[in-house]
């Protein structure tokens, strides 16, 4: 292959970034974090409506909505449903730490070793679930239980139920407390959710695996709710390690 005068080894590897898939929520997400670096988007500000980022960056609408609720999920936006001049996404904040971006940067090329993801899981979510048992109140736990009801929707296909189980176990993490924890999980939402969808297809039955994972899903915020820390630390392990095992991956 012949390279023109100037190219350097720096040029192959931008090539090969540039040709890694990117999902199509992470085109949003980039959109509004470079818009807000150059100030094309401040404070109190809303977001583009669900259609016009859609067609501006040729994405469907379930992708713009998934990336909206990711923005809510770091802090950035405050979502308001209705028609009114409160409804959409505002702007609330910037992200909350230059420390969320780069471990989102790097999370993102989804090169990282699962069982090194799971194990990072454990450890993470089984405090988290503790702590939570600690300190949430039941209003806390609201958002998790709205998620597991969207779980229980019939005809949801693997893709989006993992989608939003990779949220549940996000929004599970930040009833802890911990900023920094909770951004972590956040970055790895990328990754959580790209090794359990390509898990799907050593399952011997996906059906029967959604409907384990519901009833895994609802006993451990029951035992968040009910203030069984130990418990829930040991159902959410179970869980993880679970799953891990069921699709094969060890």
């Amino acid at each position: 292959m012949v390279r023109p005068q100037g190219y350097t080894p720096v040029c192959d590897e931008l090539l090969r970034t540039v040709r890694t898939p990117v999902k199509n929520y992470e085109l949003v997400l980039n959109r509004v974090e470079a818009d807000l670096a150059a100030g094309r988007l401040r404070l109190g500000e809303r977001l583009p409506g669900e259609r016009s980022l859609a067609e501006q960056l040729g994405i469907s609408r379930p992708s713009v909505r998934e990336a909206v609720r990711v923005l809510e999920a770091m802090g950035v936006v405050r979502t308001a449903t209705g028609s009114g001049p409160e409804s959409g996404a505002v702007i609330v904040a910037e992200p909350a730490s230059p420390l969320t971006a780069l471990l989102r940067l790097h999370l993102a090329t989804n090169h990282l070793p699962m069982g090194d993801i799971v194990q990072t899981r454990v450890l993470l979510e089984s405090w988290t679930a503790r702590e939570a048992a600690h300190h949430a109140g039941a209003g806390d736990l609201v958002a998790a239980e709205e998620l597991l009801d969207r779980m229980d929707a019939p005809g949801l296909s693997p893709e989006e139920f993992h989608l939003l189980d990779a949220e549940f176990h996000v929004a599970l993490s930040a009833l802890a407390g911990n900023v920094l924890i909770a951004a972590v999980m956040s970055s790895l939402r990328t990754a959580i959710h790209g090794y359990v969808l390509a898990a799907v297809p050593n399952l011997a039955d996906w059906d029967a695996t959604a409907v384990g994972l519901r009833a895994e899903h609802r006993a451990i915020v029951g035992a968040i709710r009910a203030g069984a820390g130990d418990e829930a630390a040991a159902l959410i392990t179970a869980h993880i390690e679970g799953f891990y095992r069921a699709a094969q991956l060890r």
